[in-house]
């Protein structure tokens, strides 16, 4: 069961791909899109990383942050990166407190989904069911 609409969305502090520390009071004002994914360099994920790599611009345009959060170390991360080009920050929730406290464990691996935090610092919208090739555009659509 994902976090209310309307709710203040949990803070964090992780590290990044870069092992940067990364805090979600940095983006204070801004629209973040933080979204779940179980895994790098699989072919759901992989495809859902792309399309927030292909609409990135659009995003930057609209003043949105896009973090990735999966349970993968940093190590994993920068070769995902990589390998596939993407210009935003993926977060190495390595012990699952990101994923817990934003109710998306499932399994040793994070749900799926994705929250909208508004400038503000609530959840603004939550995507349970994500369709990988179109999420980011998805997205778009709807909050953009």
């Amino acid at each position: 069961m994902s976090l209310e609409v309307g709710s203040t969305a949990p803070s964090f502090t992780v590290k990044d791909t870069n092992g940067n520390t990364v805090n979600l009071s940095d983006f204070a004002g801004k629209t973040v899109i933080l979204y779940f994914y179980p895994k790098d360099d699989t072919p759901g994920c992989t495809k859902e990383a792309q399309g927030f790599r292909d609409s990135y611009a659009e995003y930057q345009g609209k003043d949105m942050v896009v973090l990735g959060v999966s349970m993968d170390d940093e190590a994993s991360h920068q070769a995902f990166t990589e390998k596939y080009g993407l210009p935003f920050q993926l977060l190495a929730d390595t012990d699952g407190a990101i994923t817990k406290a934003y109710d998306v464990e499932g399994a040793g691996y994070a749900k799926r989904v994705t929250y909208i935090i508004d400038s503000e610092g609530k959840i603004s919208k939550v995507f349970n069911k994500v369709n990988t090739d179109t999420h980011a555009k998805d997205i778009l659509a709807q909050v953009g």
